[in-house]
């Protein structure tokens, strides 16, 4: 019997110790297989377009990688339309400047240069993204007709127009329909545009802390809420010149310039000029305190911009009947208790930033948008 119990001991020692060897290379193998799988599963949009394989949370942080490991806005935008045509079968960027759309590069349309400095009308779907700053669904039929005439349109009909936000000024727009097989996936590639955003707004920053030799914090541009302001941003696009704008001037090969350097003489004199409303809203504050303040407001619109992107028809909804509050309770009020708990007791707490950003971000400053029964 012991001899029995002995043995049994010594087999299991030995199973225990093989499996410890091959655990990780089965763990390692199983995910390799279900990644492999992943792509032959179908999906579909919400209006029934497909979504391929690049729907999936692999292939969104891979995109997501690509888009960070670009150094210069060129390379960045690039990266965006690179990722962004895994998402839809056809994408395009449009640069926006003194309210013009001009085309620099595509992907899906032939040649990437095939939609450079095509002059887009602001109108449906493009007017709509540009003027309220969100994603805007479309059809093909409310494009600009020699859009259409030139280039085609998806099978189905549908596209998407997503505006590229820079300091709250659209700087420019992502066009993408799903061409002849329909792929089009919407959710993914707000996240991209978003995730564009953020990260030029980031390398610009880098760039102007290096010439400026410390840091730089970023700067409000003319159309940006008095919220956000800040002391000194650079446009990457400012040197794109739409050629059906201003035909004297030399075109710019790209839409993104680097970082123009300005005189401390010049930038004084700006500050100097600046109507109140640019001023550093935290300027008499402590550094430890205005940084937490700048972190709050941060946060609170990763929440509530978190909260549009997922409920962009109820937003719709809300927004044209006034009972915005009452459709969004639970979220709103879900992201208002994670925004109390990591600022609500710090300096940042009477900014109330959370509920301004509300106000501003979903209801576009329109208190009567949210309905009665949303506390002020």
């Amino acid at each position: 019997m012991a001899d029995s119990k002995d043995l049994q001991q010594i087999v299991e020692r030995a199973v225990a110790q093989v499996l410890d060897r091959q655990l990780p290379k089965l763990q390692a193998e199983l995910v390799k297989t279900v990644l492999a799988e992943l792509p032959a599963v179908g999906a579909a949009s919400a209006d029934g377009a497909s979504i391929g394989a690049g729907s999936g949370a692999t292939s969104l942080v891979q995109a997501f990688a690509s888009v960070h490991a670009g150094t210069t806005q060129k390379e960045i935008l690039r990266a965006l339309l690179d990722a962004g045509s895994v998402y839809a079968a056809r994408v395009a960027l449009f640069v926006l400047k003194a309210g013009a759309a001009t085309g620099w590069q595509g992907r899906g349309f032939g040649e990437d240069e095939a939609i450079k400095d095509f002059p887009l009308e602001m109108s449906g779907p493009v007017a709509h993204a540009y003027q309220n700053r969100i994603v805007t669904p479309g059809n093909i039929a409310e494009m600009d007709r020699r859009f259409v005439d030139r280039f085609s349109g998806p099978e189905n009909e549908q596209l998407l127009v997503l505006p590229l936000v820079l300091k709250d000024k659209v700087a420019a727009l992502l066009y993408a329909d799903g061409g002849p097989g329909g792929l089009l996936d919407a959710p993914s590639l707000e996240l991209l545009v978003m995730g564009t955003s953020s990260w030029l707004e980031v390398t610009s920053l880098r760039k102007q802390a290096q010439k400026d030799g410390g840091d730089v914090a970023p700067a409000m541009s003319a159309a940006a809420a008095p919220m956000h302001s800040v002391s000194a941003f650079s446009d990457p696009f400012a040197g794109h010149t739409p050629k059906h704008t201003a035909p004297k001037a030399a075109p710019e090969p790209e839409p993104a310039a680097e970082v123009v350097e300005v005189s401390t003489h010049a930038a004084a004199a700006s500050a100097a000029s600046a109507p109140a409303a640019a001023a550093d809203p935290f300027a008499g504050l402590s550094a430890e305190d205005a940084d937490t303040h700048r972190k709050a407001q941060r946060f609170a619109r990763l929440l509530v911009d978190e909260i549009k992107l997922y409920n962009q028809a109820k937003v719709a909804e809300g927004r044209r009947h006034k009972d915005l509050y009452d459709r969004l309770k639970d979220d709103i009020e879900k992201s208002r208790s994670t925004y109390t708990k990591r600022y609500g007791s710090t300096a940042a707490a009477s900014g109330d930033y959370f509920q301004k950003e509300v106000v501003r971000n979903l209801a576009e400053e329109d208190w009567s948008i949210m309905g009665a029964n949303f506390r002020k």
